[in-house]
């Protein structure tokens, strides 16, 4: 069975994740902003003063400096120096100004967005809520502190900040809250959710090791020791998705890592379980939208 630790160890491994910046700046006066619309997962790291987060259907969170939040789907948000979601919605949108981190008004702002590239990034991430909040002040936040620390260092750098340094920063931030809510949150979903179940661990780790096996729903069933009916009916309900799409993201995350570790288009087809390059370049295709010698060339 996959305890604890080796699961976010592999899970954050399997996170194919980029990220990169759009804001670095300061808002003065009356002002609201979003990324709603744009279909794509943000973050936002409050880095002086404070401002204010609206989502629809929930209460109004104050962000101060040294917290962070991340959208992790296209819901409707915006940021805002009002406290009213009413009043927020009726500022302008405006440009920013140069971060200055020790002014005594306005909020300075470092944003960015985040690519998930895998589909089985997309099985992690789909079991997340829509949006995750980060306290400075949150005692089991210590590491994650210790980066938007750095952050702040990085933001204070003459003539100007290395917008490289700061999307890696925000990478790793992002990986230390989300190692956080794989640990403490039990109402996760996905892969999580299988991997706490005892009747489905020891199932997730034979594929996960050997995704190459054919893996029927029956093979499936018999592993975890259950009927073929009552096992796809369990599956289906304790991780959101079917037994085939969690073997199929399993086996293309593997398949992005054989890739980018140089191994040739026909081994990885063969370690993945495809007894053809052509279906496995369909199903790559299909998955993360590339083909795989292309997405082998531009990882090395």
């Amino acid at each position: 069975m996959i305890s604890s630790s080796p699961l976010v160890d592999w899970l954050l491994d399997s996170l194919e994740l980029s990220a990169s910046l759009f804001h670095v700046g300061r808002y003065c006066g009356g002002w609201n902003a979003s990324t709603q619309g744009l279909a794509r997962a943000s973050f936002h790291l409050v880095v002086q003063g404070h401002c204010w987060l609206h989502l629809d259907g929930e209460p109004s969170y104050r962000l101060e400096s040294g917290d962070a939040v991340f959208i992790l789907r296209d819901v409707p948000y915006r940021l805002s120096s009002e406290s009213s979601a009413e009043e927020a919605a009726c500022q302008p949108r405006q440009s920013m100004t140069a971060l200055e981190l020790q002014a005594e008004d306005g909020v300075g702002l470092v944003c960015g967005f985040f690519h998930f590239d895998s589909g089985l990034s997309a099985l992690i991430i789909d079991a997340l809520p829509a949006f995750l909040v980060l306290r400075a002040e949150e005692p089991s936040q210590r590491a994650a502190r210790s980066l938007f620390e750095l952050i702040l260092e990085e933001c204070q750098r003459q003539p100007t900040p290395s917008q490289q340094m700061l999307e890696r920063l925000s990478h790793l931030l992002f990986l230390y809250v989300l190692r956080q809510q794989v640990v403490g949150n039990p109402t996760l979903g996905g892969l999580v959710a299988l991997a706490r179940q005892p009747q489905f661990a020891g199932l997730l780790e034979r594929m996960i090791q050997q995704p190459q096996l054919p893996w029927t729903l029956e093979d499936m069933a018999a592993c975890a020791g259950l009927s073929r009916s009552a096992f796809f009916k369990r599956f289906n309900e304790t991780s959101g998705q079917s037994p085939g799409q969690v073997l199929l993201a399993l086996r293309m995350g593997q398949a992005c890592r054989l890739l980018k570790a140089d191994q040739s288009v026909a081994e990885v087809a063969a370690a993945v379980g495809y007894q053809s390059i052509a279906a496995f370049t369909r199903a790559f295709h299909k998955a993360t939208g590339q083909q795989p010698g292309a997405f082998r060339r531009a990882a090395n």
